[in-house]
């Protein structure tokens, strides 16, 4: 695996149940990225405590998916080829499972971008438009009743808050200059 490829979800998901963690892996990983993308501080040892704000919690151990998680994020996040990706269910799982990740992990990033940026943070129009939207799709009660349909609209989605956490992340991080290349 290399540094910027994500562990699977069941792999997280498998150490944050052995860790009787509270969040889903969709949701812990919005968090992590929403984190980051506030201006969080890039913490290898503190990201899991911060994230989880219990700073008594011990950081993931060295190459467990935990770590993994963090590196390929972090990486990810800053890679100037735009290769970031939401950790969600695999594809071959239903699409309700699928549907649900996604709304965790936009509740995850909303989180953890509040926790890191604070209440006025430095965002264009577009970011804020980005993360108001993404606000409405967290509090989304999805319904399933075309599957061949429905997941493709999720991908859709997903692929809006997937440029929406870069763009958020190019505010608050990587400032005014970088924003332009986005756009």
């Amino acid at each position: 695996m290399t540094q910027a490829q994500l562990p699977t979800h069941a792999l997280v998901a498998a150490e944050l149940e052995a860790l009787e963690a509270s969040l889903a892996a969709s949701e812990l990983h919005g968090s992590l990225c929403g984190y980051l993308s506030g201006g969080g501080a890039h913490d290898r040892k503190g990201w899991f405590a911060a994230v989880m704000t219990d700073p008594l919690l011990s950081p993931p151990e060295p190459d467990s998916a935990l770590d993994l998680l963090y590196l390929a994020s972090a990486a990810q996040l800053e890679s100037p080829d735009f290769g970031f990706e939401l950790l969600l269910p695999a594809e071959d799982r239903p699409v309700d499972e699928r549907g649900d990740g996604l709304l965790a992990w936009c509740r995850g990033f909303l989180g953890g971008f509040g926790l890191a940026s604070g209440a006025n943070p430095p965002l264009s129009e577009d970011s804020e438009e980005a993360l108001a939207d993404m606000a409405r799709i967290a509090a989304s009660d999805l319904s399933y009743e075309e599957p061949e349909a429905d997941a493709e609209a999720l991908e859709e989605v997903a692929e809006f808050i997937r440029v929406a956490a870069l763009l958020l992340h190019s505010d608050c991080v990587l400032g005014p200059r970088h924003r332009r290349k986005l756009n």
